[in-house]
């Protein structure tokens, strides 16, 4: 006969696969008509955009480009700084064991170094390395037993249990435009340089709806009619919505943002401007965090019971912390001469993640370009790494805590003394979203069939071993807790110790059997 059960529903974003790779993107460029030779190339940049991704089986196919800014020395008389902007395409299938079509994914994609060579003084070759991190899920609706109706004589042992469900997932596409003002008294011959971060994400989420918003730091270094270098330095507003049902504001909602499509160009002279349009995917997934009984184990001592186990993985614990990280060192920099920093990168990079007693630590580097010119536009490019170290503390059971880290640069500061020694002063925004795997078992379709075959009522001496609990030692024998910690005048039921002698009344044959 089967049991009439008390169920809930739990939704669990199962994480099928995981995968890192290096993608190596190459191709070569013929240099326009309307541009001079090339001498040598001074230092090349690239902003990455993923304008397609499509989880297959076993695979992962993304397309995209990397919009790429060359700064060139010019075979000419003059030895003028030039560039050249082109896009590098790519399209990959990267393999994925038992990722399937019509799953989720998330997937960061991050150019690790861009290179070079110049082939003739027409054309240029490029190799792009690019580091893809993909994630693959699939949403799964389980079903838990949390009680038994008329569960006479059926002893139950439940535990309480905080997880997080998935509420939803959902995606949208945010177009942003902006003309970037530059000085009145320059007339742009040429973009030489452009970057772009997403940084200062926010979330707020109401009934049915996310706001999602950041913004676009956009970084253009540029050559002037009158041969200067300059830069710009802006911030554009990124917001957008995505439709969730069911989603309200206790909820917690992870946000990951791409850049879709770009396009940067002058505008014309006298509006000293730069035009610039971004298309941003944006992918949430919204977690609710649950309170669940669930019924760890039953048997009964009167009848034979039936059941299905189930392993189920979920999540719990998920949080995010925000935190800022300064870092505050000196960097030496041989025969800088009479030359400016006209331009810096700065990327951070974690290289190891170790997870120990209550906390996380990550060590890393700072990787730091530093342009350089004098006042005749000679040009040099030099790297320096700062290593770091930064540290997550107090956190519980840190050895299976998962977590993921986002670093946004958020201020800069690089100060040239004599000697050609700079003070670096470098805020990072460290953004951690933490939680910990837990396996659950569901019961289901619980069942009695027939009567235990009983032998006469008796008492067995039991000496307790290590790892023995009274839930234990009831089942094997057909027993109850309480008739144990009744004839035993056992004050604590969870507290037995090994080698204590137990009476153990209500002796049956036959155990539980598992379907």
């Amino acid at each position: 006969m089967v049991l009439e059960t008390q169920n809930e529903n739990l939704c669990v974003n199962k994480l099928i696969a995981t995968k890192k790779d290096i993608i190596m993107v190459e191709g070569d460029m013929i240099v326009p008509d309307s541009k001079p030779d090339i001498l040598n190339t001074i230092c090349t940049s690239g902003v990455v955009c993923v304008y397609k991704k499509e989880v297959l089986d076993e695979k992962v196919r993304m397309d995209g480009s990397i919009n790429t800014c060359i700064m060139y020395l010019a075979d000419d008389a003059q030895d003028k700084v030039r560039g050249i902007n082109t896009s590098l395409d790519f399209s990959e299938s990267i393999p994925v064991p038992n990722s399937k079509e019509g799953m989720d994914s998330v997937i960061q994609t991050t150019l690790r170094g861009i290179e070079c060579k110049v082939i003739n003084g027409r054309k240029i070759g490029i190799k792009a390395t690019l580091e893809v991190d993909i994630k693959i899920y699939a949403k799964e609706e389980v079903e838990i037993v949390n009680d038994i109706q008329n569960a006479d004589g059926i002893q139950i042992l439940k535990e309480d249990l905080r997880v997080n469900s998935l509420v939803g997932m959902g995606e949208n596409k945010i177009y942003t435009k902006d003309n970037i003002s530059i000085d009145n008294i320059d007339n742009l011959a040429e973009i030489l340089k452009t970057d772009i971060a997403i940084v200062d994400k926010d979330v707020k989420v109401s009934y049915n709806k996310i706001l999602a918003k950041a913004e676009a730091h956009v970084k253009i270094m540029y050559l002037t009619e009158d041969n200067r270098i300059n830069k710009v330095d802006t911030k554009i507003p990124i917001v957008g919505f995505i439709d969730i049902p069911n989603v309200t504001e206790e909820n917690i909602c992870d946000l990951d943002y791409e850049i879709k499509n770009m396009i940067i160009k002058p505008n014309a002279s006298e509006e000293h401007s730069i035009y610039i349009e971004l298309e941003i995917g944006v992918s949430a997934f919204c977690y609710e965090e649950k309170q669940i009984n669930l019924i760890q184990d039953l048997y009964s001592p009167c009848e034979n019971l039936e059941f299905n186990k189930k392993k189920v993985t979920t999540i719990t614990n998920k949080q995010t912390r925000k935190e800022m990280k300064q870092i505050r060192e000196t960097i030496n920099i041989e025969e800088i001469g009479d030359k400016n920093i006209v331009d810096i990168d700065v990327c951070p990079v974690i290289e190891k993640q170790e997870n120990s007693n209550s906390r996380i630590i990550y060590e890393g580097s700072l990787e730091i370009n530093f342009v350089l010119a004098n006042q005749d536009l000679q040009m040099d490019v030099r790297n320096s790494k700062i290593p770091f170290e930064y540290t997550v503390e107090g956190i519980e059971d840190a050895e299976n805590v998962n977590s993921k880290l986002e670093i946004e640069v958020a201020n800069q500061d690089f100060i040239v003394q004599e000697g050609g020694t700079i003070t670096s002063n470098v805020d990072l925004v460290m953004n951690n979203d933490m939680y910990r795997n837990t396996n659950l078992n569901i019961m289901n379709e619980i069942q009695t069939n027939g009567e235990r075959e009983a032998e006469d009522y008796s008492l067995i001496l039991y000496i307790v071993k290590k790892g023995d609990t009274l839930w234990q030692i009831a089942k094997r024998y057909g027993s109850t807790i309480d008739d144990i910690v009744r004839t035993n005048g056992i004050e604590d039921a969870n507290q037995i110790t090994v080698g204590q002698k137990l009476f153990i009344p209500r002796y049956w044959k036959t155990g539980i059997k598992y379907a």
